[in-house]
C-alpha cells in the first residue's frame, strides 16, 4: 500500500510503501552478490574495501563510530529487495521509502524478536547508513562513480498517540534501480539466512550468482577469491577457511570440491546439488529399507563418497571464460608463461635438432630421449588430480 506523504525533504518527495505480509521467496541483487560490499566479520571494520578489476572499481568506506556494514547487516537489504520486487509482481506502486515493524524484518530474516534483537536491528540500521560506497557498477560513462549509502536514512515512526509504530528506511536509487530490473536479481534459498559464517554466507551468494543451475558447475582460482572477498584475512588463514567449508558442505543447493592442477594450482569448485525424485532427507545412508517416498530413485538412496568431490571427472572442469574472465585470463596469462619455460627447458635438453633425414637417435637410447607434450596454451586442459 502506498500513502502519499508531503514534505520539502526526500523523504517528503517519495510515497511511502508498508511491507507486505506473507512468507515470499527472498530476492537478492546480483552486484551484491558478486563484488565485495561488505565485512566478512563481526568485529569492528574501518578499513577500506578497495577492489578493481578490468572496469569494476569499488570503495566501501566506514566511519569509526559504527564501522561497516557486515555480511548480516545485509539481510535488511535483502529483506527490501524481497518486498519490493514481490509488490511490483502484484502490481503495486513500490517506492525506496519503505514502513515496516522490526518485528516484520526479524522475522523474515530468521532472527530472534527479543528486546536485545531489536536493539541489534537499530545496531544494523546504523551501520547501512553510514557505510559509503563508491562504484563504477552500472555507470553509462567510463571512469564515472556512483556514491551513496546502503540507507540514505532510517527513523522510528510513532502513531498519533505516541506510541511506537515500526520504523521508515530510505533505500539508494542505485539499489532501487537494480532491485527493480529482472536480469539484476535472484531468487536465493530461505535457509541462507541460517548460514552463521561470513565466508559461508559471501560463498553462497557468489555461488548463486556465478554457478546458478548450471549442471557442469563453475570454478574459481583460490588467490581470485581471496582478492575478490575483500577479506583482511591473509591468504593462508582465507584458504584454510574456505578448505573447511568443504568439508563441511554448508550450502544449501550447492556442492563444493577442490580440484588441484598439475601446476600445484588449487581451484574450489562447485556445481549445484540436484535431488532425484521427491524430496527426501539430505543424507540418507546405503541399506536403507525399501519403504521410500513414491516417485523416488534408488539412486537418491546411496550414502554419498567421503571425499571432497562429489562426482567423478576424468579431467578438471574447463575454464568459465565466457563469464569469469577476470580470473581466468589471468591464470591463462600465468599457463602460458609456465608452457614457455618448459618448452625452453625441454630444448635445452634436447640440444641442437639434427639435420633432416639423420635418424634423431640410436636404437639404445629410444627410451631414454625426452618427450615434449604438444600442448596448446588455450587447447584443451590436462586433467588434475581432485
Amino acid at each position: 500500500m502506498v500513502v502519499r506523504r508531503r514534505d520539502p525533504s526526500e523523504r517528503g518527495q517519495l510515497d511511502l510503501f508498508r511491507a507486505l505480509p506473507g512468507d515470499f521467496a527472498p530476492r537478492d541483487a546480483q552486484d551484491l552478490m558478486a563484488y565485495p560490499f561488505f565485512s566478512l566479520s563481526k568485529s569492528h571494520r574501518v578499513t577500506p574495501i578497495d577492489f578493481a578489476a578490468g572496469d569494476i572499481t569499488i570503495r566501501v568506506e566506514a566511519v569509526p563510530d559504527h564501522g561497516m556494514a557486515t555480511i548480516w547487516d545485509a539481510d535488511i537489504l535483502i529483506w527490501a529487495a524481497s518486498q519490493i520486487v514481490e509488490a511490483r509482481d502484484a502490481g503495486l506502486r513500490t517506492s525506496r521509502l519503505m514502513a515496516a515493524t522490526p518485528y516484520e524484518i526479524l522475522n523474515y530474516v530468521g532472527r530472534g524478536t527479543s528486546l536485545r534483537d531489536y536493539q541489534r536491528l537499530k545496531a544494523a540500521l546504523d551501520r547501512l547508513q553510514s557505510t559509503t560506497v563508491s562504484t563504477s557498477i552500472r555507470q553509462p560513462a567510463e571512469g564515472r562513480r556512483h556514491r551513496f549509502s546502503w540507507i540514505n536514512e532510517w527513523q522510528e515512526r510513532t502513531d498519533r498517540h505516541g506510541r511506537p509504530d515500526g520504523i521508515e528506511l530510505i533505500v539508494p536509487d542505485w539499489f532501487y534501480k537494480a532491485v527493480l530490473d529482472d536480469a539484476l536479481i535472484l531468487t536465493i534459498d530461505p535457509a541462507y539466512f541460517d548460514l552463521t559464517g561470513g565466508l559461508d554466507r559471501w560463498l553462497y551468494r557468489l555461488v548463486r550468482k556465478h554457478g546458478g543451475r548450471q549442471r557442469a558447475g563453475w570454478r574459481f582460482d583460490l588467490h581470485h577469491l581471496h582478492r575478490k572477498s575483500g577479506s583482511l584475512s591473509p591468504f593462508k588463514r582465507f584458504a584454510f577457511e574456505l578448505r573447511d567449508i568443504v568439508r563441511r558442505q554448508p550450502l544449501p543447493g550447492y556442492i563444493l570440491s577442490l580440484e588441484v592442477e598439475i601446476d600445484g594450482r588449487t581451484l574450489l569448485a562447485f556445481e549445484p546439488f540436484t535431488v532425484c525424485g521427491k524430496a527426501v532427507d539430505g543424507l540418507v545412508l546405503s541399506g536403507t529399507r525399501t519403504i521410500v517416498p513414491s516417485g523416488t530413485r534408488g539412486s537418491c538412496y546411496q550414502e554419498p563418497e567421503p571425499a571432497l568431490s562429489s562426482r567423478k571427472h576424468g579431467r578438471n572442469r574447463a575454464l568459465n571464460l565466457e563469464s569469469n574472465p577476470e580470473s581466468n585470463f589471468e591464470v591463462r596469462a600465468r599457463d602460458v608463461e609456465n608452457l614457455i619455460r618448459t618448452a625452453a627447458n625441454n630444448l635445452r635438453a634436447i640440444g641442437k635438432a639434427p639435420p633432416r633425414g639423420a635418424p634423431t637417435t640410436r636404437p639404445d637410447q629410444q627410451e631414454r630421449a625426452p618427450q615434449v607434450a604438444d600442448q596448446l596454451p588455450f587447447g584443451q586442459r590436462p586433467g588434475g588430480a581432485r
